[in-house]
């Protein structure tokens, strides 16, 4: 991880992944409605085969030069994009069988499951404000998402608990590993993996391409800036970011997408649309700036010893 620019500053990468974490999470918001669109011409699976192909020769034709990495970021990359592609696919089964607001909240849970497992895999500790915020998150998704007949827990839903521990899981493990400098490797080496599990996926049935103009347009949007540029501005920023604290971010996710469906979609605002995107809001304040800490040191963290390395 870099080094802190100065003595008491922080470095600029610490200044923006943050930033670049909530821009992630708008964009992944607004997703909502071209992915709603796709699926009803293209199977899941075909779907997510066809996406992450194009995100992948994309980021291949970009940095083609790291290509040539070091065997263990390969082996790195390849186990987080498996993690990865496997709570996609865990998620999209749960969803065949639970409700879609259900699904939602569940899979957001991964900002409880990332600090308790950065904790149980690295001892990493988390600060009390990181844990005042994974509770005010968890109570924002839970206004956001949940109605009072969501159902009880049953196959669907224990199905998406397995896909929020596999992606609480991807980003404490992401948080451990990447750095700066291996970012577009750690990418490509994801990207690959990914695209490989949902294209076995995918055969069986045969894969469907898009059927219109429109369709691969919209495709477009969610392979490039959603898909590529998505996963190595992830992977970029967990290399200047604890991943709780990035778990905390990108978890606003269902605000943005309710922001977005209120805005264009017709759907009304209401009180828990408020109570959820000021607990969430709140929860990304206080990471990005924890109180009583100055706006030189809130998002600094701790170097790692030589004994034990973050990366």
């Amino acid at each position: 991880m870099a080094e802190p620019a100065g003595g008491t500053g922080i470095s600029a990468g610490r200044r923006v992944a943050p930033w670049s974490l909530m821009i992630l999470a708008i964009l992944w918001g607004s997703t909502f409605f071209s992915i709603k669109r796709v699926l009803t011409v293209l199977p899941v699976t075909d779907f997510l085969a066809v996406r992450f192909l194009i995100s992948t020769l994309l980021l291949v034709a970009v940095f083609h030069r790291h290509l040539k990495m070091r065997r263990e970021v390969w082996l790195r990359g390849t186990l987080l994009g498996v993690l990865w592609a496997t709570a996609q696919l865990l998620q999209t089964a749960g969803l065949a069988r639970t409700s879609a607001a259900l699904s939602g909240f569940v899979t957001g849970l991964y900002v409880v499951f990332t600090p308790i497992l950065g904790l149980l895999l690295f001892r990493l500790r988390v600060s009390r404000w990181v844990w005042v915020a994974v509770g005010l998150a968890t109570a924002g998704l839970a206004a956001l998402t949940l109605r009072p007949a969501a159902g009880l827990i049953g196959a669907g839903e224990l199905l998406t608990i397995g896909c929020a521990i596999v992606y609480g899981l991807h980003i404490a493990v992401l948080g451990r590993w990447s750095n700066p400098r291996d970012a577009a490797g750690l990418t490509l080496a994801q990207a690959f993996a990914m695209t490989v599990v949902f294209i076995v996926a995918a055969l069986p049935g045969g894969i469907t391409l898009p059927p219109t103009g429109i369709d691969w347009a919209w495709m477009a949007y969610l392979a490039v800036p959603c898909g590529a540029v998505a996963l190595l501005v992830q992977t970029w920023a967990q290399g200047h970011l604890d991943a709780s604290k990035a778990a905390v971010i990108m978890c606003s996710e269902p605000l943005w997408a309710t922001f977005f469906a209120i805005l264009f979609g017709g759907e009304r605002p209401n009180w828990l649309f408020a109570v959820g995107a000021a607990a969430i809001l709140a929860a990304m304040y206080l990471v990005i700036r924890p109180p009583g800490q100055s706006r030189e040191t809130s998002l600094s963290l701790p170097t790692p010893t030589p004994a034990q390395p973050r990366h």
